[in-house]
């Protein structure tokens, strides 16, 4: 299957169709390093995530650049999956990274975790748009979440 890489925008705060809030679902500050690696390659691998091998090299510097935040989704005090986001020029905020644990998906956990990663990355001070890609090979419940939660097709290059 030849891999599609769509990109999203949400192009203000407004346009954040929240999820119904589930019951246990957090999202919690961490820092760069061995879990946030570890979450990658769990979550990733099924779906030829390039995050999923990297070499310690692209790791350090991935993790060295400047202003990326680290989350951790948590259900009911377990970890279930993971974001990160980072800010760019112009007031452009990328979520670099989406997805829970294969052992937690189908549980009705991320729209409302998608959610509150959403409303984390717009709380950046000059926030003016929030943005990603998504792949074909991402999980087929992918992109109608990111839909649901108001993201539209790209307006200008990323």
């Amino acid at each position: 299957m030849e891999e599609i890489v769509t990109r999203l925008e949400m192009t203000a705060a407004e346009q954040l169709n929240p999820a119904p809030a589930v019951d246990g679902v957090t999202l919690e500050a961490t820092a760069a390093g061995p879990v946030v690696r570890d979450l990658h390659v769990r979550i990733g691998t099924p779906h030829r995530w390039p995050s999923a091998s990297r070499s310690d090299e692209d790791w350090e510097r991935w993790f060295a650049e400047p202003g990326r935040r680290y989350r951790l989704v948590e259900y009911r005090g377990e970890v279930a999956g993971a974001a990160d986001f980072a800010p760019q020029p112009g007031g452009d905020v990328e979520i670099t990274t989406f997805g829970l644990l294969p052992e937690f998906v189908g549980k009705g956990l991320g729209g409302y975790a998608l959610t509150l990663v959403v409303a984390d990355a717009w709380t950046l001070p000059g926030t003016r748009r929030v943005w990603l890609h998504i792949s074909t090979l991402d999980h087929p419940n992918a992109l109608p979440n990111y839909l649901r939660r108001g993201f539209r097709g790209l307006s200008r290059p990323a």
